[in-house]
């Protein structure tokens, strides 16, 4: 058997920033302790998200992958608790700007970057002011505990993403969030549509999912969030397995067996059944 235990986390942020990385610490203590062997903080969690406004000075908190501080300190976490972290953070390369995830080994090895492919740009979630379109492609790494397969966020409303990492071999895919109510109509609460998308994303390629959401009210000048939480944890038949609240600072975890699950996925037939040649019209805009 190969039993590895996942955790998804939710916090509330703040412009304290190193209280923000001791909470995001802290969760990840906690959840080792809780015997997990990879652990999701939450997207963009050394800071409040600050999307919803156009603001230039923004664009100060962008720091390269090489020498990241916030990459280097949770690297160094993961090595001392023997955990694979996925390390959400706000990337400056030259020119470009990109919202990024630094994959931490358990050695504390920096495995590789993911760059959020799909950016939004609605009321409140005004990403493409800071974010060009991520370059990296979907991407899967071999870690200590499982291939995993990391998206973020809006990446999470697509079954293409999930699905080409799955065709890479991903045995759990891992999604960090930033998600609550919607300035340009506050009747929609989204949380139950979000959630079945990607326990949608599981059951279809028959693979562990984990989405960690931040929580809080976030007052800026263009529009008020508060985040819904609710982060989750999904089986390879879709089921949700573990999940928070709207509101409490969390951690949750679920076991895995990946070979039992490999093996289902295998004698289920999804990936022997597929025709590729039939799906030309996913490579175009309109159809």
């Amino acid at each position: 058997m190969t039993a590895v235990t996942i955790a998804a986390t939710q916090m509330a942020c703040d412009w304290n920033i190193e209280g923000n990385l001791d909470r995001a610490e802290g969760l990840v203590r906690r959840a080792a302790s809780d015997g997990a062997n990879v652990i999701l903080l939450q997207e963009l969690f050394a800071t409040p998200y600050f999307c919803p406004d156009q603001k230039a000075e923004y664009f100060e908190l962008a720091k390269p992958l090489a020498g990241n501080p916030i990459v280097a300190r949770f690297a160094d976490l993961a090595k001392e608790l023997g955990v694979v972290l996925p390390v959400s953070f706000f990337e400056r390369s030259n020119q470009a700007y990109f919202n990024s995830v630094a994959i931490v080994d358990a050695d504390g090895s920096v495995m590789g970057l993911y760059r959020k492919s799909h950016i939004p740009q609605n009321p409140g979630y005004e990403e493409k002011f800071y974010f060009n379109p991520g370059d990296t492609g979907f991407k899967v790494w071999d870690t200590a505990f499982g291939r995993i397969g990391c998206g973020i966020c809006w990446d999470q409303w697509f079954p293409e993403c999930a699905r080409s990492m799955a065709l890479k071999g991903a045995d759990i895919l891992l999604y960090p969030t930033a998600i609550g109510s919607e300035p340009s109509d506050p009747t929609v609460n989204s949380k139950d549509h979000w959630q079945r998308v990607m326990q949608g994303h599981a059951g279809a390629n028959v693979v562990a999912l984990a989405a960690s959401n931040r929580i809080g009210y976030e007052e800026h000048d263009a529009a008020n969030i508060t985040f819904y939480g609710h982060s989750f944890i999904a089986g390879p038949t879709g089921e949700k397995l573990a999940e928070c609240d709207s509101g409490t600072e969390s951690v949750i975890t679920a076991t895995f067996d990946l070979d039992a699950m490999r093996n289902y996925r295998a004698n289920w037939g999804l990936f022997r059944d597929r025709r590729p040649e039939l799906y030309q019209t996913l490579l175009t805009l309109d159809g």
